[in-house]
């Protein structure tokens, strides 16, 4: 998990150059937690059955099953649009974030919190 501050765009090059699928976020919009948790689902092409709530959101990382083998970046874009506007939310996703995040099946992922 980075906390680098580089951009979405340096993220995205960066996850292409490395062989990696890019999946981006765009938080710009999402400031509840129950908002950024879809945004992350659809990011991720999360299947149907996808609870939108944290619990959820830590089994479909730890499977990832619907996404092809290899490596896969999620970039969070404006990611503070959580943090300003719900702190203790904000450190719950990316909790789960980091602690969903690593190998499932085949795939690893990586999640970078992007400056813009």
């Amino acid at each position: 998990m980075s906390t680098e501050k580089v951009t979405t765009a340096q993220a995205v090059a960066w996850a292409r150059a490395h062989g990696a699928v890019p999946h981006v976020l765009d938080g710009s919009e999402a400031r509840t937690k129950a908002e950024v948790l879809d945004a992350i689902g659809e990011a991720l092409e999360f299947p149907p059955y996808y609870g939108g709530n944290l619990d959820a959101l830590f089994d479909c990382l730890a499977d990832l099953s619907w996404l092809p083998e290899g490596e896969h970046v999620l970039v969070w874009s404006h990611h503070q649009s959580l943090a300003e506007e719900d702190w203790q939310a904000y450190q719950r996703v990316r909790s789960v974030l980091k602690d969903g995040a690593g190998s499932a099946n085949g795939r690893r992922l990586t999640v970078v919190f992007a400056a813009s």
